[in-house]
């Protein structure tokens, strides 16, 4: 399965765009960091690598909305 490197924006709405495509994780790991040290305080969003079968997937993923980690404190 490869890894996809996607910048995903929120505002106004929330947008995703592909921009590679890599078959180890440390490859997209290591171009995800280079990416996210190029990306300006003025340009809104984020880099994300996400492991999927294909593109549809992959997008499928980045917009689901998770559920918030349990806090321990909270007991």
């Amino acid at each position: 399965m490869p890894y996809y490197l996607y910048k995903v924006s929120s505002f106004p709405i929330r947008r995703l765009e592909k921009l590679e495509q890599h078959d180890a994780f440390r490859d997209a790991s290591a171009r995800a960091k280079t990416l996210r040290a190029a990306l300006s305080s003025a340009e809104q969003g984020s880099i994300k690598v996400i492991l999927a079968d294909n593109e549809l997937h992959a997008e499928d993923l980045l917009s689901q909305q998770r559920a918030p980690q349990p806090n321990p404190d909270d007991d």
